[in-house]
């Protein structure tokens, strides 16, 4: 299950990034967190700057309500999703990825 937490602003979602990949895509759930693909090398900020991009199409936000707030030097992360609450995010995660196995 993907790990997805109540924040003052918002809420927070695990994200297991995978840099330089072949095409960006958000490709399902690992180890409790969202894996997400990004062409953009894990140099200078690129590539959490295109995790951001990724995410915020795929959760339907904009782009300014979404940032990383740990883990920017690491592929493991926790993004900030600014105006939505805990329960609406993992709504939005259930509808696109699916509900957790049986026995979970």
């Amino acid at each position: 299950m993907i790990a997805v937490s109540p924040h003052a602003e918002g809420a927070t979602l695990a994200v297991r990034a995978q840099p330089g990949a072949k095409k960006s895509a958000v490709l399902g759930e690992q180890a409790g967190a969202l894996k997400v693909a990004v062409t953009a090398p894990p140099q200078d900020g690129r590539a959490n700057a295109a995790l951001v991009d990724v995410l915020a199409e795929w959760l339907g936000v904009r782009q300014s309500r979404v940032e990383v707030l740990a883990g920017a030097t690491s592929r493991n992360k926790v993004f900030l999703v600014r105006g939505v609450s805990a329960a609406d995010l993992a709504g939005r995660l259930q509808t696109r990825v699916g509900p957790p196995p049986e026995g979970s």
